[in-house]
């Protein structure tokens, strides 16, 4: 009977512990003490920071990194505005599309001396001045006027009157009005002299060749008369614009109307060419 008892009393005392047991656990469970799975086998920091919390789904506190001395914690720069070169003397691959242009240009032409001026007359060679190679009913020193001067007026639908230029070989302004004694202030400028054209390789060319290049607007510009008669039949090694920022544009001209009629340069007249394009 006794034996029975002490069973018994062993037996109520194991449920009591086993009942403790499980309350214990159930507790520390629910606290978050105690994890079950992945998280609780990894334990510690991950490798975006530290995790932390209740029961509830962890939450990610994350550890800022440390910056290096001398650093700023300023937001990344834009990209850089890509800024233009500007333009060497000294460099071949420099200066304006119309400069390289022309300098390939003027590789491609023959150089070699002058002819003999012998037997140039302009106008048996070049024909009379001023004609309408282009039919359009005016002729080509009125095409020019109207072209290059500004405020013009006209008597009729070709004859300029009056205007003002800007002479691009000086910079200074002219007022021009037609008339005897006033004409002459402004004058038409052939930019390949018909002389020069002449000695360089127009001898060659047709009648009709001499005349397109005699009236051709590429090697026409409307200039200061000062600066015409200056230049007379000078190249580009012996005169020049004064307006330095004009030069480029001048020898571009001079070079392309010497490719389109296949004239020749001298050597002299090549250097100063190419000293000139260097620069732009």
């Amino acid at each position: 009977m006794t034996s029975r008892r002490r069973r018994t009393r062993t037996t109520v005392q194991s449920s009591i512990v086993t009942l403790v047991v499980a309350l214990g656990v159930w507790a520390l469970l629910s606290s978050g003490v105690l994890a079950s799975g992945t998280d609780a086998a990894a334990g510690g920091p991950t490798s975006t920071g530290t995790r932390t919390g209740t029961g509830a789904e962890p939450t990610i506190t994350t550890t800022a990194r440390p910056t290096a001395p001398g650093a700023t914690t300023s937001a990344p720069a834009a990209a850089p505005t890509e800024v233009s070169r500007p333009s060497s003397p000294a460099s071949g691959d420099a200066g304006s599309t119309e400069a390289a242009a022309a300098r390939a240009t003027l590789a491609t032409l023959v150089v070699k001396g002058k002819a003999p001026a012998t037997g140039y007359d302009r106008e048996a060679d070049f024909g009379t001045a001023w004609l309408d190679v282009d039919h359009n009913g005016c002729d080509t020193r009125n095409d020019v006027l109207a072209r290059d001067l500004t405020d013009i007026v006209r008597q009729g639908p070709c004859k300029v009157m009056s205007g003002n230029l800007v002479s691009p070989y000086t910079g200074g302004e002219v007022a021009f009005v037609r008339g005897n004694t006033t004409s002459t202030l402004v004058q038409i400028d052939h930019v390949v002299a018909l002389e020069n054209a002449w000695r360089t390789g127009a001898q060659r060319l047709t009648q009709d060749e001499r005349e397109a290049l005699a009236n051709d607007p590429e090697n026409l510009f409307a200039v200061d008369g000062h600066s015409n008669s200056q230049k007379r039949s000078s190249d580009a090694a012996t005169w020049l614009p004064a307006a330095k920022g004009f030069r480029c544009e001048y020898v571009e001209h001079q070079i392309a109307v010497k490719a389109e009629y296949r004239l020749w340069v001298v050597p002299a007249e090549r250097d100063a060419m190419e000293r000139v394009l260097s620069a732009c």
